[in-house]
């Protein structure tokens, strides 16, 4: 029987409705001649040969769409787009669009696999973004702004376009059971970040989140906040998305502290992709690699 060969579009939608599906892998039937076949509760389903493409996005976003183990009290999915000298923006802070729009799209869909999606207030009052799914298709996750301060202006889409519900984390302390649900379009203050100068605590905030019934979670920015989660050990996973560009000076992608010996440099597992406009590294923090 000769199948037409499984493009992106319909990957995405297998995708979808793979996820939080148990058992939802990938496999190839023959090296020579890649089949693919989705394994659902026990039951396989043979699927057309794929292109070379649509292959590499079920690999990337498979792994997204599994649920969560009862013991598993999260799951984290950072994303940085840089340039190949490591900048996530020019020295006045300019960002957009460093990465293409395979690169946006590419980002569209990991929001569309999110229960929510974390910005910090930098990056939200930069660049005023809507942190909705546009390019994919896919439902919009619960927005999430760590400002402290009140600093992003009200004036900005997360707090106007009641296109998906936004949560302000904001100074004070948390209890359990404090917010009682939200509505498709609120926009709620949680008071959660302590009342000091200290900065704020990534796995504080994954648990107020995880009260609240969110668990997979996207840092999508910025760098300090995406650095942060990383730093702490509570990222699964982490796409960085460079793109074929040299910005020569600006802010740096990533804010760690210093080491003496690369033995000591995180080595997760990695996979490559090209998508288009930008490469893919798909950074995968469960399965850390030996120092060479």
């Amino acid at each position: 029987m000769t199948f037409k060969a499984l493009d992106t579009e319909a990957a995405w939608n297998l995708i979808l409705q793979a996820e939080n599906l148990s058992g939802a892998t990938l496999t190839r039937q023959d090296s020579d001649k890649p089949v693919l076949k989705l394994h659902r509760n026990g039951e396989w389903r043979l699927l057309q040969e794929a292109t070379e493409e649509a292959r590499a996005l079920l690999s990337v976003f498979l792994p997204l769409c599994r649920p969560l183990a009862e013991s598993a009290p999260w799951h984290v999915i950072g994303q940085l787009g840089q340039s190949l000298d490591g900048r996530i923006a020019t020295v006045t802070g300019n960002s957009r669009f460093i990465n293409g729009g395979d690169g946006i799209t590419h980002l569209h869909r990991i929001r569309a696999l999110s229960d929510a999606v974390i910005v910090g207030a930098g990056t939200a009052t930069t660049d005023n973004p809507r942190l909705t799914v546009r390019c994919a298709s896919g439902a919009n996750p619960v927005r999430i702004v760590i400002d402290r301060h009140r600093r992003v202006p009200e004036s900005h889409h997360l707090f106007t376009d009641g296109a998906a519900p936004t949560l302000r984390l904001v100074a004070g302390d948390y209890s359990p059971g404090m917010i009682d649900g939200y509505g498709r379009s609120s926009v709620i203050d949680i008071p959660c970040l302590g009342s000091g100068k200290e900065l704020a605590n990534p796995k504080r905030i994954l648990e107020v989140l995880a009260d609240l019934g969110l668990r997979k979670i996207f840092i999508e920015g910025g760098g300090m906040t995406v650095s942060s989660f990383l730093q702490a050990g509570l990222l699964n996973r982490l796409h960085v998305m460079v793109a074929p560009m040299i910005i020569g000076s600006g802010r740096p992608a990533f804010s760690l502290p210093e080491i003496d010996l690369l033995d000591d440099a995180l080595r997760p597992a990695s996979q490559f992709v090209n998508l288009g406009t930008d490469m893919l590294f798909d950074l995968d923090f469960s399965v850390a690699l030996p120092a060479n």
